[in-house]
């Protein structure tokens, strides 16, 4: 019986994709006619409810009612002297007695990289400040770790777990990575940040040469040996395959790289945490590979994406074959960077279900509101995007810009044609829409579809739209420039 079926339903399917292809403007359409299989139980016509049961079911970690004050451990609180000891020590004794809380007074501890265990929270007190030492060589022995969504064995990301269960960075302190044009930010290879001509980066062959054709070749992991002697700054705060994490309450300042940046993880609450980093590809928080995350609270202003939503780059993201989903975003504040909600450019995994809801975008250095970024070397499927309740005060480019040509580095056109479908922007407020209202690149072989915009006002774009290679887009009392589309 299934398998007489099917072919009847993809005729189904055919035929309402088709009788839908040049409504422009109709109150009842919904987003579902093209949703893929997989997602065929979300309910197009209120997603929202979906966005609640995911935040009802991400399990947010207890603790035991223990405390381990690391100046128990030796710590010292001057920020001279190095508490890398002590932070271990209490984390160890927290962890070998079934959790609790590892306490951090106010003061200032210098410390290499931080490593967590399962059942540890790592609370900071208000008044304590953690600062990462700026030696390079703290940061070895290479740990199991990713770069622009490529995994090899490289520094020590500054706070760190692996595989691990029930971890939390929680309090009202603040971590400082400390980087700057003296230390990290110049292996950017770019001038802007401490770069010199003549001065080793990450774009020297030995660096992400190396690594991408280690990746197109299927390189083991473990092989792909980086660290000392290259120059692939680590990430800010990485739980690598760890499932109920928690991150509340705290700052972080001077990223080297990415800051919050779950890889592989499952059931993640990014609450109240407030990053504040203008260095290079300091995204805000990047789920990658990640499923269930609930960012909420936070304020994001950042050197780059504040948030962006990652599953590999190019063959790296095709071998994990993990999708990024289940992702909701919000009351949020994002302010400079390059995107507020990003889907991309490490995406060859896939995103769907994502939304967004309740958030503030504005500031004259913030580049686009709304931004999926891919090409045909990370292709990827990018479905399921809700936005809801966003007020924008100011872009600079866009609001929802679509790019299916992105590229920063060489050649990035291969045979992987990304699928961007199902895309909704609803009661959107925009005081200065910048260069563009919407801009969409989409790709002939795969045009975009499904975009929908309803209840959304844009004022003062330059551009109301720019549209290829994309389905007509549904518009529902939506006004741009004072005209309704």
């Amino acid at each position: 019986m299934t398998k007489f079926l099917k072919p009847l339903h993809i005729l189904m399917f055919i035929v309402l994709v088709t009788s839908c292809k040049n409504v422009e403007k109709e109150e009842t359409s919904t987003l579902g006619e093209i949703a893929s299989e997989e997602n065929l139980a979300l309910d197009f016509s209120d997603p929202w409810k979906r966005a609640d049961e995911i935040v009802e079911n991400i399990t947010v970690p207890e603790f035991q009612d223990k405390v381990f004050n690391i100046m128990d451990y030796g710590a010292s609180a001057n920020g001279e002297v190095s508490s890398s000891a002590a932070f271990a020590k209490a984390i160890e004794a927290c962890a070998q007695a079934g959790g609790g809380k590892v306490l951090v007074p106010a003061g200032v501890y210098l410390t290499g990289p931080i490593h967590l265990k399962s059942n540890v929270n790592l609370h900071l007190e208000e008044g304590a400040e953690v600062k990462f030492s700026t030696n390079q060589q703290d940061y070895l022995p290479v740990v199991h770790t990713s770069f622009e969504g490529m995994e090899l064995m490289n520094y020590s990301p500054l706070i760190y777990a692996y595989k691990q269960k029930n971890i939390a960075v929680t309090g009202k302190g603040t971590f400082n990575g400390q980087a700057g044009n003296d230390n990290w930010w110049p292996w950017k290879g770019n001038e802007d940040y401490g770069y010199r001509e003549g001065e080793v980066s990450q774009l020297d062959e030995h660096n992400l040469p190396r690594l991408n054709e280690m990746v197109e070749k299927g390189t083991p992991v473990a092989e792909r040996i980086f660290g000392e002697g290259h120059q692939f700054r680590p990430t800010f705060f990485q739980p690598f395959e760890c499932e109920n994490v928690l991150i509340e309450g705290v700052t972080f300042i001077d990223a080297p790289f990415w800051v919050i940046h779950p890889v592989k993880s499952n059931s993640v609450t990014v609450k109240d945490v407030s990053v504040i980093s203008h260095g290079p590809n300091n995204d805000g928080c990047n789920p990658e590979y990640s499923k269930n995350v609930h960012i909420t609270g936070c304020t994001f202003d950042t050197g780059d994406d504040c948030i962006a939503i990652k599953s590999g780059r190019d063959n790296d993201g095709r071998r994990v074959g993990i999708s990024s989903e289940n992702i909701v975003v919000e009351n949020c504040v994002m302010k400079d960077g390059h995107g507020g909600v990003v889907m991309g450019s490490e995406i060859s995994g896939g995103v769907r279900n994502v939304f967004v809801r309740n958030n503030t975008m504005s500031s004259p250095n913030l580049d686009r509101a709304i931004r999926i970024k891919t090409n045909t070397r990370r292709g990827g499927v990018i479905e399921n995007i809700f936005v809801k309740d966003l007020k924008v005060g100011q872009v600079k480019e866009a609001v929802l810009k679509i790019n299916t040509h992105y590229g920063i580095y060489a050649n990035q056109e291969g045979e992987h044609i990304p699928i961007i479908r199902n895309i909704l922007l609803e009661n959107v407020q925009v005081e200065n829409g910048g260069e563009y209202g919407l801009l969409i690149k989409g790709r002939e072989e795969a045009p975009v579809s499904n975009v929908k915009l309803k209840d959304v006002v844009i004022k003062k774009t330059e551009i109301p739209m720019e549209i290829e290679n994309c389905e007509p887009i549904i518009f529902v009392n939506t006004t741009i420039n004072g005209k309704q589309y």
